[in-house]
């Protein structure tokens, strides 16, 4: 949902001082990137108005999705 979502991940990745992990990249990236940010929250609110009474929504928290996305883009950079 993100766009180039790879690259923002590796930007946010090389400039930590410390050893990255999932909730010190997920500040930062907020941090770097809040239009992203913005626009991932307003994409969600859209979904959760738009849903009828008693269905489900079919996107993630907005801070689920992202720590998500994050902890998948770490374990593919350790391995």
């Amino acid at each position: 949902m993100i766009p180039n979502q790879e690259e923002k991940f590796e930007t946010v990745f090389n400039s930590l001082t410390e050893k990255a992990s999932e909730q010190l990249m997920f500040n930062t990236f907020l941090k770097m990137y809040p239009k992203e940010w913005k626009q991932l929250k307003i994409t969600f609110s859209k979904f959760k108005r738009s849903k009828q009474f008693g269905k489900t929504i079919p996107l993630p928290r907005p801070e689920e999705s992202l720590r998500k996305s994050i902890r998948v883009w770490l374990r593919k950079k350790v391995l």
